[in-house]
């Protein structure tokens, strides 16, 4: 599922004044019998002065209307969709949403569109936006779904692997009004079997980039990448080899700067295989100039490390099991790194980093088959909740921990400016959705919400760092109903100030919103 994105530009421009009170306002929606924790949900957002939910549960599809208060105004049942969905993303806007989903009918994997207003009802019949013949039946989407931070961009591509080594694009930009603007198809030939992409992403004027990488060793480490760059109206890829400097890298991560027209990239890097983490690898991709600038490196020192580490690691191995989550540009042209530590530890499986990161099925089989490669998010997907965890690694038996956020902001040549720490320090068994933490802003600082338990109760916590650095950690939340558990990492900003979280009371999925 697509992730969402962030406005910093209030942050780094000091444009709102000073607040002198904090405090909240939590409104709980009732329980719906129908919401079990198995359910599948994505929060829409407001439209039309409405809160949105999808949900699905067994093939059932409904939107859930939500007044300013959180009380169901009515629960709409999407009735004319398919019986077996395999993928749903949404788009969206002030006063409608885009449902796209993937459904496979004989062998054909059918992409369809419907609009949905902000009663939750859909406004037309579906339409069929594309379709790729498949072989047999496949729980697999073949499509992915990205769009531009202004949301006036939208693309679905596919990726073929056509041979052993080769990969089919095939890229359809299409506008606001979901008009076709550009299809185009392209090539990416690579010597190399063991080849994963970074994520993929677009600007405002719907140019689309990624990175190849290429890794030493089937699930090893980076030590090639070509960013790949196709314009909205050309057909053919401008691609170009990136300077490492005869490092290795971790997972590569990618975001463009709309503002200033470049693009930004940050990964973890290595002095030697299997060695610690040394420190963070950045590089800017100015695009007027199609070129490169010179990359930076910068080292972890024992002060940045010692504030990082978690009471399972030594300085040494503070950030072996940290994880770039979010790239984010600014207003003056540099970029924030926000990274949190993350592992797990099983009965049945040792952990392993590169399997978190990339999963079974994401390198290239030795035996080759044809088949439609598909992206995936091995972190939480932004909003997205699979009780079933499709998009991760769970395993019985498994203890799930999630620890300290790191965040690093550098400037506009790639220098770091300042990093600091947020303390927390979290765990659960056999699921991880209580984990992790969810970033608001709230023009003046960005704050973290996220779960620490107290006297055995998850309670929800809030901490913020501002344009300078500054930590500051708020009291526990007011006001807070201890018989619900939130799950913060899927909560989604619908305003300035408000943010809606899901969170689960007696086995049944609920929603609030929280108003600062």
């Amino acid at each position: 599922m697509k992730y969402m994105t962030f406005k910093w530009a209030a942050l780094i421009g000091l444009l709102a004044v000073l607040h002198t009170a904090q405090g909240q306002k939590i409104d709980y929606s009732l329980v719906d019998k129908d919401d079990v924790r198995d359910m599948s949900f994505e929060i829409l957002g407001r439209i039309s002065n409405n809160i949105l939910v999808y949900k699905n549960y067994r093939n059932r599809h409904a939107i859930s209307v939500y007044d300013n208060e959180m009380q169901q105004k009515n629960r709409i049942e999407l009735s004319n969709l398919p019986e077996k969905i395999i993928n749903v993303d949404f788009i969206s806007y002030n006063d409608f949403a885009y449902m796209i989903y993937q459904h496979q009918k004989r062998n054909s994997i059918f992409c369809s569109m419907v609009k949905i207003n902000g009663e939750g009802k859909m406004m037309s019949e579906p339409v069929d936006l594309d379709t790729t013949q498949v072989n047999n039946n496949t729980e697999n989407k073949v499509y992915t779904l990205i769009n531009s931070d202004d949301k006036k961009k939208i693309m679905l591509f596919k990726i073929k692997r056509d041979t052993e080594r080769d990969y089919l694009f095939t890229t359809i930009l299409y506008d606001q009004q979901m008009k076709v603007l550009k299809r185009s198809n392209f090539e990416i030939k690579s010597p190399d079997r063991d080849v994963v992409f970074t994520d993929f992403v677009m600007d405002n004027e719907g140019d689309f980039a990624f990175g190849k990488c290429t890794r030493i060793g089937s699930r090893d480490y980076i030590n090639k990448v070509d960013l790949v760059i196709k314009a909205a109206s050309a057909d053919s890829i401008l691609v170009q080899k990136l300077p490492l400097n005869d490092l290795t890298l971790d997972e590569l991560k990618i975001k463009f700067d709309n503002g200033n027209k470049k693009l930004m990239m940050a990964s973890f890097f290595y002095k030697q295989r299997r060695g610690n983490i040394e420190g963070v690898y950045t590089l800017i991709w100015d695009k007027n100039k199609k070129e490169a600038l010179k990359p930076k490196q910068y080292i972890f020192n024992d002060s940045i490390r010692l504030e990082a580490k978690s009471e399972n690691n030594s300085i040494k191995t503070a950030f072996n099991d940290q994880f770039i989550r979010q790239v984010v540009p600014t207003q003056d042209g540099g970029f924030a790194v926000f990274t949190e530590s993350f592992y797990s530890s099983s009965r049945n499986n040792p952990w392993n980093r590169f399997d978190y990161l990339y999963g079974p099925g994401m390198f290239m089989s030795p035996f080759y088959n044809p088949f439609y490669y598909s992206p995936m998010t091995r972190f939480y997907p932004y909003g997205f909740y699979d009780p079933f965890n499709r998009y991760g690694t769970q395993n019985s038996l498994t203890r799930y921990v999630s620890e300290n956020i790191v965040t690093f902001f550098f400037d506009e040549n790639g220098h770091l400016k300042w990093g600091n720490t947020i303390r927390k320090s979290q765990y659960d068994d056999n699921a991880d959705s209580f984990l992790g933490y969810q970033m608001f802003n709230t023009g003046t600082e960005i704050r973290f919400l996220f779960n620490q338990k107290e006297k055995r109760e998850l309670l929800l916590n809030s901490a913020s760092i501002d344009a300078d650095g500054r930590v500051k950690r708020q009291p526990t939340l007011k006001n807070l109903n201890r018989d619900y558990d939130f799950m913060p990492k899927y909560g989604k900003q619908i305003s300035l100030r408000q943010i809606i979280m899901p969170c689960m009371y007696k086995n049944y999925i609920c929603f609030a919103k929280i108003e600062y």
